[in-house]
C-alpha cells in the first residue's frame, strides 16, 4: 500500500487549500484513510478520516466546519478541502491507511510517509 500526499503550499489566513492523497497497491473500494498533521515542535495529531464501508467521516474539533474530507474512487484519491485557514493550521500534513479496533476507534496502519507542507501566513 502506497499513499502520497500532495497539494501543500503557502496560503494566506482565511484562504483555502486542497490536499490530495493518491493511493496505489490496494483495492480502492474498501478502505479507511486518515489525514494527520504535525506542526513544528508539536505532536502529530489526527485531523480527519473517511471510511468507504459506510461513508462515515471524522473531524478533529479544531477543523470541524472548515475542513472536508472526500474521495474519488475512480481516481484512487482522497481529498482534504481546507477552508478558512488559520496560522495554527500550519503543519506537515500526512495521509495514511487506517483500521478500526473492536470499539470502532480508528488507528493508523503502517508508517507515515512523506507529507506535504501547508503554511498559513497571518
Amino acid at each position: 500500500v502506497q499513499l502520497q500526499a500532495s497539494g501543500g503550499g503557502l496560503v494566506q489566513a482565511g484562504g483555502s487549500q486542497r490536499l490530495s492523497c493518491a493511493a496505489s497497491g490496494f483495492t480502492f473500494d474498501d478502505y479507511a484513510i486518515g489525514w494527520f498533521r504535525q506542526a513544528p515542535g508539536k505532536e502529530r495529531e489526527g485531523v480527519s478520516c473517511i471510511s468507504s464501508s459506510d461513508g462515515s467521516t471524522y473531524y478533529a474539533d479544531s477543523v470541524k466546519g472548515r475542513f472536508t474530507i472526500s474521495s474519488d474512487n475512480a481516481k484512487n484519491t482522497v481529498y482534504l478541502q481546507m477552508n478558512s485557514l488559520k496560522p495554527e493550521d500550519t503543519a506537515v500534513y500526512y495521509c495514511i491507511e487506517m483500521d478500526f479496533d473492536h470499539s470502532g476507534t480508528a488507528f493508523p496502519l503502517g508508517s507515515f510517509g512523506r507529507g506535504t507542507l501547508v503554511t498559513v501566513s497571518s
